[in-house]
């Protein structure tokens, strides 16, 4: 048995699992094994594997004042000037945990206390088969409806050039 596993299904969009080119984030129902915990909820699985990449590079510390690893929600995507980063505004819904690297390891910690390490390559193999699933689903769809306003074009624009640049850097190491 792994130290660490993600997983989604049942991918919809919010208004059900009719495709919708309008909508641009995209839902599942996720399962998280970390050690012998096991734990499932139906949240924003885009925005999560966009966390988990993040964690590839970035310690990840459990806090109220940041959101979920598997957020309920994202209300807003938040672009920086270049575009090259996103911040995703959600509710206080989800799942979360910390994800500490160290030594060639990372030690993922449950709200509970409990923790588990797990050796980077192991982490960093779950994490891509993670985002591959969740950007294949995307491509499985037809193309998004980008919007005309700009807050909204450039926070998903930005999105997605943080998760390539993010993903293409985790090719590397």
């Amino acid at each position: 048995m792994s130290a660490f596993s993600i997983d989604a299904n049942e991918f919809t969009w919010i208004c059900g699992p009719k495709d919708d080119p309008d909508d641009l984030c995209l839902h599942g129902h996720v399962t998280v094994q970390i050690g012998k915990t096991v734990m499932e909820y139906d949240g924003t699985v885009s925005a999560t594997a966009l966390y988990l990449l993040k964690t590839l590079t970035e310690d990840k510390v459990m806090s109220e004042h940041t959101i979920q690893m598997v957020p309920c929600c994202g209300h807003f995507l938040i672009a920086n000037k270049d575009l090259s980063e996103v911040t995703i505004s959600g509710c206080d819904n989800g799942l979360d945990w910390s994800v500490v690297h160290e030594d060639g390891r990372v030690k993922l910690t449950l709200p509970t206390g409990e923790a588990e390490w797990v050796p980077f390559s192991d982490y960093k193999d779950e994490v891509i088969r993670f985002a591959d699933k969740v950007e294949s689903y995307y491509k499985s769809c037809q193309p998004k409806n980008v919007p005309d306003d700009e807050f909204t074009r450039n926070g998903y624009t930005a999105f997605w050039n943080e998760w390539h640049r993010r993903y293409t850097e985790a090719a590397d190491f």
